[in-house]
């Protein structure tokens, strides 16, 4: 039983990390790890922290019990590793799956990239450009707000894959695409050039860690909450740092 433990303590604790770095909310991880763990006739105690994860994990019997932490380290949200982690947590209760076969598909899933970058480049421009028609922009706005998010997530993405910390890559990225689209204002390119500027650095929004810091709150995960907010709070002064240096570069009224 005890080298029944160690195995699926230690694919718990990885499988609990991996999931918390691709975006996952704590009361996912939470109902998932707990069905695995039944599965295999173990009980298990979560400590989910801002860097780490800590697994309290003992047999039904309680004869046997190990601790087990994990890393959390800052990574890609992944929607496609969540739902692939969810339902091999499915699978493990629902047809028994072993540890051993458990450990090797959370081996492959660990694996898959990301979409390619100039796929999700593309996707991001017209994703803003859609969100600046939405939000009253003429075509004119579309195109200006494309053009921007384009030049601004390319940015970000070159920035990024430098290391350089993420908080002034916000600042930089978001002051570059303030400042191509206050074209549309400096030119009188289109009717609606506020809603172009506006519109322009909301693909640097931290939309996810806003949302799972606010599930974690419903669900009593008062550090994790905290300590997402905060991140993504600072991120969103960042973004608006960004977007002031850039208006008060070109000379642009904010009110």
């Amino acid at each position: 039983m005890e080298g029944l433990l160690n195995k699926a303590g230690s694919f718990l604790s990885a499988y609990s990390a991996l999931l918390l770095r691709s975006g996952s909310t704590c009361a996912r991880l939470e109902r998932n790890v707990g069905r695995m763990a039944a599965t295999w006739n173990l009980s298990v105690d979560i400590t989910i922290m801002p860097r780490h994860v800590s697994l309290y994990i003992k047999s039904d019997d309680g004869c046997d019990s190990n601790v087990f932490t994990e890393s959390t380290s800052n990574s890609a949200i992944s929607f496609e590793k969540i739902t692939l982690l969810s339902q091999m947590s499915w699978e493990v209760a629902e047809n028994g799956l072993g540890v051993e076969e458990a450990q090797a598909r959370l081996n492959g899933v660990s694996r898959i990239k990301s979409a390619g970058k100039w796929w999700v480049l593309l996707a991001v421009s017209g994703a803003n450009g859609a969100f600046c028609r939405l939000f009253g922009g003429d075509m004119t706005a579309v195109a200006v707000v494309f053009v921007a998010t384009l030049c601004g997530y390319y940015l970000k993405q070159l920035m990024l894959s430098k290391k350089i910390d993420v908080r002034i890559v916000f600042i930089v990225c978001a002051f570059v695409s303030s400042v191509l689209a206050c074209a549309d204002s400096l030119f009188s390119l289109g009717q609606t050039p506020q809603v172009a500027i506006g519109v322009s650095v909301l693909y640097l929004v931290p939309g996810i860690p806003l949302l799972n810091s606010f599930s974690d709150m419903i669900d009593r995960h008062y550090i994790c909450f905290f300590s997402r907010m905060t991140d993504a709070l600072v991120l969103v002064s960042c973004l608006s740092m960004g977007l002031c240096m850039g208006m008060w570069a070109m000379e642009i009224g904010m009110f």
